[in-house]
């Protein structure tokens, strides 16, 4: 397939501005390690929202294509590509989706075994478009696959809509759940957020074989999916709207013990305080949605005086997207995931798309890019 030199993406400029859609280079020389993509299709994420805000507490180098959800179907394989990370066979055609890079030669990535906190990680959507190799985001029509990022071939069965879920927030709430460990089929597991990673979260939990999971979030449309997704109790924060309220709701669901596990996915600093409320004593809190510069006053000796364990949960690696995968591909006819996808748009409509995200008359768009 002839290479074209020009994509056209999306453009942030500057933050809080409208997206631009532009031409930009693609490269004609394909590193070793790396691949070239025609995208198909790239989900929109409530990062992307607030990194075109400027509300991320993570660097930007400006301007950047937006977007890091992406399915592409591979165009060209560099030197050294004939298996993608877990080993399948990869050829021109075949459709994959794609992790940061890590640099593999860090603290983290060979001592920790932490590649998402290596230490000279790139990436996507917060590098500039400006410098090689250019397709850095997934608002484009070709992408560019580091030599060091990770990549699974999706399969056969899983659509390219499915699988833009698991190149961020299905394998975001895959690896907070690693971090968790193991839930019985005595825990009570609070799930807070009814966003994206909320909803599959509930789903992970249930068929982890949570005994009940309690959903608190909003608004109505997305409750209802929370309730398809396996939530077994819904506290709808228009309703119930103190944290006492909904702490009292908890307690009487646990016989004023509180939740075995709290999952924190609403991104609100607020949450992270009622989270610490929620949870009972020797109890497990993960936090994933807090990467914006909110602030929240807490009392640490609630911590202590709980004797709880608190996980902090960030991004995930290459694994996580393969187990994302393959829950969806396992699970796909008895979750309704694809309810999940609440609208299709085209590059040309990505401000229509952010403006409706941003006033959460979304769940996960998705832009068409080929």
């Amino acid at each position: 397939m002839e290479i074209p030199k020009l994509s056209r993406a999306a453009v942030l400029r500057n933050f809080g501005e409208k997206l631009q859609i532009e031409n930009v280079e693609i490269p004609q020389t394909i590193e070793p390690r790396a691949v070239l993509v025609k995208n198909q299709m790239s989900s929109i994420c409530g990062t992307d929202v607030h990194l075109w805000q400027g509300e991320l507490n993570l660097k930007v180098n400006l301007p950047v294509i937006l977007g890091h959800e992406m399915v592409g179907e591979i165009v060209k394989l560099g030197e050294e590509v004939s298996v993608d990370s877990i080993g399948n066979p990869l050829k021109e055609g075949d459709r994959v989706i794609w992790s940061h890079a890590d640099c593999g030669n860090c603290y983290y990535c060979n001592v920790e075994k932490q590649p998402t906190l290596c230490l000279n990680r790139r990436s996507y959507m917060y590098e500039t478009m400006e410098k090689y190799p250019y397709l850095m985001g997934g608002f484009s029509e070709y992408g560019y696959i580091l030599p060091t990022s990770g990549r699974v071939k999706v399969p056969d069965t899983v659509s390219s809509e499915l699988a833009s879920l698991c190149s961020c927030a299905f394998r975001s709430v895959m690896n907070s759940f690693n971090q968790l460990g193991s839930i019985s089929s005595e825990d009570i597991v609070v799930v807070q957020g009814t966003g994206p990673l909320g909803l599959l979260a509930i789903c992970v939990a249930k068929k982890a074989g949570a005994k009940s999971v309690i959903a608190i979030g909003g608004p109505e449309e997305r409750l209802s999916l929370a309730e398809e997704m396996g939530a077994d109790i819904i506290i709808n924060i228009s309703i119930e709207k103190t944290m006492e309220s909904r702490n009292a709701i908890i307690n009487n669901l646990t016989n004023g013990l509180g939740a075995d596990i709290v999952l924190e996915y609403s991104g609100h600093p607020s949450a992270f305080e009622e989270g610490l409320n929620y949870i009972r004593k020797n109890g497990r809190y993960v936090v994933v949605g807090q990467l914006g510069t909110g602030k929240v006053e807490i009392m640490p000796s609630l911590i202590t005086a709980k004797n709880l364990k608190l996980i902090g949960s960030f991004s995930g690696g290459i694994g996580n997207y393969y187990q994302a995968l393959k829950f969806i591909e396992k699970y796909q006819y008895e979750v309704p995931f694809n309810k999940m996808i609440t609208n299709i748009y085209y590059l040309e409509e990505i401000n229509e798309a952010l403006e409706s995200m941003k006033d959460f008359k979304e769940i996960k768009p998705i832009i068409k890019l080929a």
